[in-house]
């Protein structure tokens, strides 16, 4: 499947956000949907959650409903507030050497990928973040070197909360360490249940498991596949070897001579990298996060996107899923 990865920069919320909107809105107004009108929250109840837990997105919420067009419908969707469920992917991984670093795979459907690397200032904080559920992240970085990403904790339990990559965001954009993203996992609640990997400049790291009907688990580890401390949907962790990419890891990192180029290049390889693209397992990108440096960069075989809080390049990359991806640079 052909796909293009675009790389864009704003600052506040203006045209270009809006235009992707314009060019995903049927696509989320469809999955919002998907379970009935009646299925998904009042506007009221979105809004009164918002600023309950995420007052300083708010601002930022009601200039993007603006942008989408105003209305009830456009208020509820991006407001995420116990949005429709959905299943993905990930291993994700730090690597505690001399300057660690955050390493993750992202898998799912290709067509279900927002595609869109976002460097934005939206609430005083530079942010560079992977974009999902239109204003979202899946993972990020921001210009205090604090690094985040989530993975399917592997749970059907549902209930009430945000969507994570909501929840991530507002961590990029409020928090400044690992300790304070720590603080808003344990205070903010999930839908579905996720592992969020943080580390920050200071080389800190935690992994916290959250659901929607347990308190928040925070822990030591250095990485997480799709289940939390232990497999609790069998079918789920089969089709998506989240057993095997753990004991992977587990392996890689315990390994005094395993340097920080070749356990990056195990994310390109299996069991970590998927390709079982038709089921929505397929891994739609390698990203690595360098707090010390407030740097990142995204890899595919045999080529790489690199791109830091102080230098960002808008960027357009042509990807065809099992070759090589093919960049070209918009000024």
């Amino acid at each position: 499947m052909e796909r293009t990865l675009y790389a864009i920069a704003e600052e506040a919320p203006g045209p270009r956000w809006e235009g992707l909107y314009r060019l995903m809105a049927e696509g989320y107004r469809g999955w919002f949907l998907r379970e009935g009108d009646a299925a998904r929250p009042s506007f009221a109840e979105a809004s009164r959650a918002l600023r309950r837990y995420m007052p300083e997105l708010v601002p930022t919420y009601e200039r993007l409903v603006d942008l989408a067009g105003g209305g009830d419908g456009v208020a509820r969707l991006l407001a995420l507030w116990c949005p429709t469920p959905y299943l993905t992917g990930c291993s994700q991984a730090v690597w505690r050497g001399d300057s660690p670093i955050l390493v993750r795979n992202y898998d799912y459907h290709p067509a279900l990928w927002d595609g869109v690397q976002l460097a934005s200032r939206w609430t005083g904080r530079r942010v560079i973040g992977m974009l999902d559920s239109l204003w979202g992240v899946l993972d990020g970085i921001n210009e205090d070197g604090l690094a985040v990403s989530l993975s399917f904790g592997g749970r059907q339990v549902v209930g009430e909360g945000f969507g994570m990559p909501l929840i991530l965001r507002y961590i990029l954009e409020t928090c400044g360490n690992v300790d304070e993203g720590v603080a808003a996992l344990l205070r903010i609640p999930s839908h579905m249940s996720y592992n969020v990997t943080l580390l920050d400049a200071d080389g800190r790291h935690r992994t916290v498991f959250v659901a929607p009907d347990r308190p928040p688990a925070v822990t030591n580890r250095s990485l997480a596949t799709n289940h939390q401390r232990v497999v609790e949907w069998e079918a789920f962790a089969h089709a998506t070897a989240s057993l095997d990419r753990e004991r992977h890891l587990r392996a890689r990192l315990a390994d005094p001579t395993e340097g920080a180029e070749r356990f990056v290049s195990r994310f390109l390889e299996p069991p970590l990298h998927q390709s079982a693209f038709a089921m929505g397992w397929g891994t739609l990108y390698t990203a690595v996060y360098e707090p010390r440096t407030r740097s990142m960069a995204l890899h595919w075989a045999g080529f790489s996107l690199r791109q830091s809080i102080e230098q960002f390049q808008d960027a357009a990359v042509a990807l065809s899923f099992g070759s090589r991806p093919h960049e070209r640079t918009h000024r």
